[in-house]
């Protein structure tokens, strides 16, 4: 999920990401197999499969769930998984996009078209919402990894097209297609990465209201609970207030 920059610290402090770990590590390694089964089994060979192994191992996937994730490529599982995006409108407007995959369409998208109705969503056309986001690659740093200024530098001499520090550490944007490349090169430099991988950035984001904050999470925790749901992505943020709220 990717809203705000402070949405995980909001996932965080709802106590959900145990609850969800073993949910997550399938998600995770439905995109290594799907990877892996579309290009070479070996990372080093497939810029795709390298991206969905490190966000695995970001997420502390074990090694044996990873490798056994690439096995099953090559089994002949994961055949029949078709990539689909959903979008559509939250609370107050919120644009979602919905990023799936499935062995199964027609399960999949009365799902999720369910699942936006019962927390007061819109599920929309395809082309709806997307208009609202840029498709970019993003890396992420820890603070850690250095100040703003040297971020900021070796992110320039990768090819990155610009730098997000604050204090819960540094992200880098680049376009789409030179993920693999920018990411690669800002470990020459920073050393290795908390994440690396390709994100809905929204041009312009709606604040909302605890109440308003409160719906949408809601519409988003269940999306995320669908088994066929890889990402969910929504262009809002909430004040520090909300923030103070929702940690409570």
């Amino acid at each position: 999920m990717a809203g705000h920059s402070k949405w995980a610290n909001i996932q965080h402090r709802k106590g959900r990401q145990d609850a969800a770990r073993s949910k997550l590590f399938s998600k995770l390694s439905k995109e290594i197999t799907v990877a892996a089964k579309m290009g070479d089994p070996d990372p080093d060979k497939n810029p795709r499969l390298r991206l969905a192994v490190k966000e695995a191992k970001s997420n502390s996937v074990p090694k044996d769930v990873i490798d056994r994730a690439i096995k099953k490529s090559q089994a002949g599982e994961g055949d029949n998984y078709e990539e689909i995006r959903y979008e559509g409108y939250g609370p107050n407007g919120v644009a979602i996009i919905v990023e799936a995959m499935t062995d199964n369409r027609n399960r999949t998208a009365s799902n999720v078209r369910s699942t936006f109705g019962k927390h007061g969503g819109n599920l929309g056309e395809t082309g709806s919402v997307a208009f609202m986001f840029d498709r970019k690659g993003q890396v992420t740093y820890a603070l850690s990894a250095g100040d703003a200024d040297d971020v900021m530098m070796a992110a320039i001499e990768a090819g990155a097209e610009d730098v997000e520090s604050s204090e819960e550490g540094h992200v880098v944007w680049c376009a789409d297609t030179h993920l693999g490349e920018v990411s690669a090169k800002l470990e020459e430099q920073l050393g290795e990465s908390e994440s690396a991988k390709l994100v809905w950035k929204p041009q312009t984001t709606t604040e909302l209201g605890m109440e308003d904050t409160q719906k949408l999470l809601r519409l988003i925790d269940a999306l995320e609970d669908d088994d066929d749901v890889q990402n969910v992505t929504a262009n809002f943020e909430v004040s520090d207030e909300v923030m103070a709220e929702l940690s409570a």
